[in-house]
């Protein structure tokens, strides 16, 4: 086996940084390619896995390989404090663009219209994984696969399709956008195939957006209050979806993952 911190940096400037063992764990059980995978603790990072991630445990087992403290923090910004990290292969982009591209689709694309948090993108991209969407999907100028983007989601990003689109490369499909000037979404019915956009918590939607969709939601919310958290109004569409318009099987029901 080759040098741990030789294949890192062979690597490094073109894969993604999965930063934690959670990370590791959901990006290998949605089919990532990991060429290195390093630990403070070997056993203890095996223990983790006995116990959150049985299904993954002989993989973790063959790929990680214990290094030294002072090798670990030199190669991630914020040391995690299970103290693994690994890197993964980038999914092809053409791969993702025709899985965006393809109909009929049994759930939706979420879109985030000039996105500025990188906590708040990755929370997204957690919770559309867990709600079994197509895709998602940013505008403007944030990389969704900044390395904080994938710290916020988990690992998550190997369980959907994750691009940067400009608005009029958007996938076909009706357009339902977010906004405090449309009709309650409590009395509309999100199909399969929907494009559900949500604008920036401090901009809104960009007129590009605004302009191109069919439909203008709003969500419940109490007057005075200014907005909800970008990844709490993704999390009420996503879950009215699935209630009322989720083909069967779409979103299965599931515990919080650990």
């Amino acid at each position: 086996m080759s040098d741990p911190l030789s294949r890192w940096r062979e690597h490094a400037d073109t894969a993604v940084l999965l930063d934690g063992f959670h990370a590791l764990k959901h990006a290998l059980r949605f089919g990532a390619e990991v060429p290195v995978a390093v630990t403070t603790d070997r056993r203890a990072a095996l223990a983790l896995a006995e116990e959150l991630a049985g299904d993954v445990r002989d993989t973790l087992d063959a790929l990680l390989v214990e290094v030294p403290g002072q090798a670990y923090t030199s190669l991630v910004p914020r040391p995690h404090p299970t103290g693994v990290a690994a890197l993964a292969l980038r999914p092809s982009r053409e791969a993702g663009l025709r899985a965006l591209a393809r109909t009929p689709r049994t759930a939706p694309v979420v879109v985030l219209d000039n996105p500025r948090n990188l906590g708040n993108a990755g929370a997204v991209i957690r919770l559309a994984a867990g709600f079994g969407a197509t895709g998602v999907v940013t505008t403007g100028t944030l990389d969704p696969w900044h390395p904080t983007v994938v710290r916020g989601g988990a690992g998550l990003h190997f369980a959907t399709v994750v691009e940067r689109l400009g608005v009029d490369e958007l996938p076909a499909g009706p357009l339902f956008a977010l906004d405090p000037e449309g009709e309650d979404i409590r009395g509309t019915k999100l199909p399969d195939d929907a494009v559900l956009a949500f604008g920036s918590e401090r901009s809104g939607l960009s007129p590009e957006l605004r302009a191109r969709a069919d439909h203008l939601l709003r969500l419940p919310m109490r007057p005075q209050v200014s907005s909800y958290n970008l990844a709490t109004s993704v999390a009420m569409t996503l879950y009215h979806w699935s209630a009322t318009g989720a083909a069967p099987g779409a979103a299965p029901g599931a515990a919080p993952t650990a």
